[in-house]
């Protein structure tokens, strides 16, 4: 690079050779090759949640051991200083490496073509192996087998199950053959194939083809140097990796490899130095910051590198939930659908708040198992970073948090719109508070808003400001406030010198409502009643709807503390 010109950041970008040989940031983690020869494992397992450089440290290790390799993009990264090491490693191995993460069909068909397509365009790197003069006749018909997949018009070759099932064994057999060298493998996102499955219910026939597949390649493979493996969740020996001996796991609550996924505060520093984005660090650290792997408090590297890309363009940006962009955030939403206890919700409640809650983790689960309870709901939450622990684990128990406020918008989002569901089911009660707002009847008002208010999950963030804690009470109110017929209903309506909270007005003209919100952070609803009403009459919030001849205005002040609220009407 030349003049003051900075390095492009890699969004999305995961091949390690794009990114050093054309100008893009990097945060050097080949620290990592190091560690994983030093700690040998014949198969290594390496469970991380999604969107922390799982599969660029993989592409990175490819680079590293592949005969085809480059070592020239190795030049001035802490790896290189390893001088022995990498004159007795760099470049000496074929390497296999897939990607399992596309193979989500929506049926077992599509996703069996995936998967023959994976593999059929990785043997495709290797067709020397067509003429290969080290191979006989039959062992060239069989690398011929693995590159046979695709298709013309209406013509499709697929590999015979038992071809797929052997074909990481046979082409290691091959490369083994020809270098007179054992093959390292390399599988990216081993569990993508098993959890869309289990989501499209086709589980039984992937589970048995993903065991086969990866035990004829791990298990019974003479021709392994070694293997590694990534995925998001470790799932049981029982389903996957049966008979499996040689398999160590590093998970998220290892300290072994625990700085080599996600951005440490020093990488993040360092990042943002480089772009002249240091004041940012503090809205950085606080919505981003928060995991730990091991003993190593981590930041998401997507959300990081997303920000400081929209930093450099528009310096005011403010932070973004990057992460929502990339999944449904399905397991948030079962967890709070299947909260049908006071317990649970009060744990929920706790988490949001930024308390802790201690539970048992289960590292070993299959995908049937992971939504049969909320027990294990908590193991899966755990494992893909929806809660991270705190300080250390004693046994299978761990102190659980979120980790930042990035995740606690998901959680408040999925509160919000299941409350909003839930709203349809309780029409007997929300119209009973209709009918008593429309009357005047504070009393009745306030009763059965608690009254629903207890029922659930209240979002009391500590780490918000207050007017966003009121925002929670003002949808509540604004989806309850639905059930009313032949009313208008407007939310932060200008009105008078200012914006009232909610503004309702009787179809016919001839009536109004005016609610204004108030959160007691002390606990003083007289107080926040008082505020409010005095708030609406100084601001002249009902000025508005004189305009329109309103013969009729209730005036509502409503303050709220946790599971508490005081109405008052004038």
């Amino acid at each position: 690079m030349t003049g003051n010109r900075k390095k492009k950041l890699p969004i999305g970008i995961e091949d390690f050779k794009e990114i050093m040989t054309e100008g893009f940031y990097y945060a050097d983690k080949t620290g990592l090759i190091r560690e994983l020869l030093s700690n040998w494992g014949k198969v290594n397992l390496f469970t991380r949640p999604r969107r922390f450089g799982k599969s660029l440290n993989m592409s990175m290790l490819k680079y590293f051991f592949d005969i085809e390799g480059d070592p020239e993009i190795f030049q001035g990264l802490a790896i290189a200083e390893e001088t022995e090491l990498c004159r007795q490693y760099m470049g000496q191995y074929p390497v296999i490496s897939l990607s399992l993460k596309g193979v989500n069909g929506m049926d077992f068909e599509s996703a069996y073509f995936m998967l023959c397509s994976v593999v059929g365009k990785e043997a495709l790197r290797f067709q020397f192996l067509a003429e290969s003069g080290r191979l006989t006749d039959r062992e060239r018909k069989l690398y011929e087998q693995l590159v046979k997949v695709g298709g013309q018009g209406e013509e499709l070759f697929l590999l015979k199950q038992s071809t797929l099932e052997e074909s990481l064994h046979t082409l290691s057999m091959l490369l083994d053959k020809h270098y007179g060298q054992k093959v390292i493998l390399l599988i990216d996102e081993y569990d993508v194939p098993l959890a869309k499955a289990f989501d499209q219910g086709y589980y039984d026939e992937m589970i048995m083809l993903i065991r086969n597949f990866l035990g004829q390649a791990l298990k019974t493979n003479s021709s392994l140097k070694f293997a590694v493996l990534t995925g998001c969740m470790r799932i049981s020996r029982e389903s996957i990796f049966t008979g499996l001996n040689n398999l160590r796991v590093f998970s998220i609550m290892d300290v072994s490899f625990h700085e080599y996924f996600g951005f440490t505060d020093s990488e993040v520093k360092d990042m943002l130095g480089y772009y002249g984005l240091t004041e940012n660090y503090p809205a950085i650290k606080d919505w981003y910051d928060g995991y730990q792997f091991g003993n190593v408090e981590a930041y998401c590297p997507w959300d990081v590198i997303n920000y400081c890309y929209d930093l450099r363009a528009d310096s005011g940006k403010k932070p973004q939930n990057y992460w929502s962009n990339t999944s449904g955030n399905d397991v948030v939403r079962r967890f709070i659908r299947q909260a049908d206890t006071a317990l649970i919700k009060r744990e929920i409640e706790q988490l949001v708040a930024g308390e802790s809650v201690a539970k048992e983790i289960h590292p070993e689960l299959t995908y049937r198992d992971m939504y049969r309870s909320i027990e294990n709901i908590w193991s899966v939450l755990f494992a893909t970073g929806y809660l991270t622990k705190r300080g250390s684990s004693d046994g299978k128990t761990v102190s659980l948090v979120i980790p930042n406020r990035e995740i606690r918008e998901i959680y408040t989002e999925q509160i919000m719109a299941y409350f909003k569901e839930g709203v349809k089911e309780n029409r007997e009660t929300l119209n009973r508070f209709c009918e008593a707002l429309e009357s005047g009847n504070e009393e009745s008002v306030e009763k059965q808003f608690q009254e629903y208010l207890r029922k659930t999950i209240s979002i009391r963030d500590t780490f918000v400001r207050k007017h966003l804690k009121e925002n929670f009470y003002h949808g509540i109110l604004i989806g309850i406030l639905g059930c009313l017929d032949g009313w208008i209903i407007s939310s932060n309506k200008e009105a008078g010198d200012g914006y009232s909270d909610i503004v309702l007005e009787s179809a016919d003209g001839g009536a109004g409502i005016i609610i204004e919100v108030k959160y007691a952070h002390d606990g003083d609803l007289e107080k926040g009643c008082k505020e409010a009403v005095e708030q609406i009459a100084k601001n002249n919030y009902e000025g508005g709807l004189y305009g329109e001849e309103v013969e009729k205005v209730l005036k509502y002040g409503i303050a709220c503390y946790k599971k508490r609220c005081k109405v008052q009407v004038v």
